[in-house]
């Protein structure tokens, strides 16, 4: 069987992985077939680079993505492009769905980032309070 999924390169703590379709019987730094993508965790926000041609070729051809790899193709559209194309939909139907789907993580992206900070200062007011009331 054979999967698609990380191997990790870089350095100690700095891990950088490659995307790669691999035997599912191979180490998880041994041998592979092809190189489809990078994935930087480390960077902010984290980047991830595909070759969709490929990542499509592969997962027609019977390959199965790993959880990881599956969620991380996920955030690029990649899989939502592939289920409008199963429904028959024209390129112009594809193009502007696409559209609205990365006009909609754009918003949810800036709602989590909101909250996230929302919270953070949430916190720093409380730890700010609890400190002047152990004072008095």
């Amino acid at each position: 069987m054979v999967k698609i999924r990380l191997k990790r390169a870089g350095r100690k703590k700095l891990p950088v992985y490659q995307i790669v379709v691999a035997d599912a019987r191979s180490p998880r730094d041994g041998k592979f077939l092809e190189v489809v993508g990078t994935y930087q965790p480390t960077a902010k926000p984290h980047a991830v680079t595909i070759k969709k041609d490929r990542i499509v070729y592969w997962m027609q051809t019977g390959a199965q993505p790993t959880a990881t790899v599956n969620s991380l193709i996920r955030t690029t559209g990649l899989l939502y492009e592939l289920r409008l194309k199963s429904m028959g939909r024209s390129e112009a139907e594809i193009s502007a769905e696409m559209e609205k789907w990365q006009e909609h993580q754009a918003v949810r992206r800036q709602k989590r980032l909101a909250l996230k900070s929302h919270r953070r200062s949430a916190k720093k007011e409380a730890e700010a309070k609890a400190a002047t009331g152990g004072e008095a």
